[in-house]
């Protein structure tokens, strides 16, 4: 039993540092990379499940990509496999960053190294993007959620609001209407559906992402 345990402890801390030296952006950009490790390699958990763990990271205080390995770990083996997703994708990254750092600080001035950092800029607006476009193809189910996700992008633009406020008003709008509907004898949302995906998908690293960031 405790073989069992020690080994998928290994198995989340090997999975988690092997995707955070290969996704350049962030934690937002990291999570078409965990959701293909962990939905589609290693079938830990239903796409289903893992829109709503996507769901709670971005909630949560912290950064979103350290948010999600936690609660995978714990998910799969509890405290002690939240510690080792967090360790595992946090450790590249920090030793990553502290080299990129002083490399840049003796490159910044150079026009090279300003293209560079421009090109990545670019990239990671696409990465993010397509990681918004997965989560919004499971949160987005009717009109109200549209309206919801519409609305926090306007007011997120044009006002300098919390988001801690809108993630509290979303939460209480979403009481409201399903205590609405309810009493009201509607139907309640339709349910997630998984995404089928072949499971002879190649681990090949060529397709993941450039990285930085949790």
């Amino acid at each position: 039993m405790t073989g069992n345990i020690f080994s998928k402890l290994i198995r989340l801390f090997w999975t988690f540092l092997r995707i955070s030296p290969l996704t350049f952006g962030g934690g937002y950009a990291m999570l078409p990379a965990i959701q293909r490790e962990v939905v589609f390699l290693k079938n830990w958990m239903s796409d289903a499940e893992m829109s709503e763990l996507l769901a709670i990271s971005g909630a949560a205080p912290g950064g979103v990509g350290v948010n999600v390995s936690a609660l995978v770990g714990y998910r799969l083996a509890g405290i002690a496999g939240a510690i080792a997703a967090v360790v595992g994708i946090t450790l590249p990254t920090f030793l990553i960053v502290l080299l990129l750092s002083v490399i840049y600080t003796w490159l910044e001035h150079y026009p090279k190294m300003q293209a560079l950092m421009e090109g990545i800029h670019a990239a990671i607006i696409g990465l993010i993007a397509a990681a918004a476009y997965k989560m919004a193809k499971s949160s987005i189910f009717d009109r109200l959620t549209l309206l919801i996700a519409v609305g926090t992008v306007i007011v997120m633009l044009l006002v300098q609001v919390s988001p801690l406020v809108l993630i509290t008003l979303g939460v209480l709008v979403g009481l409201v209407i399903t205590y609405l509907k309810n009493k009201w004898g509607m139907t309640n949302p339709p349910p997630h559906t998984d995404t089928t995906t072949s499971k002879n998908v190649e681990n090949n690293s060529a397709e993941w992402f450039m990285a930085d960031g949790i």
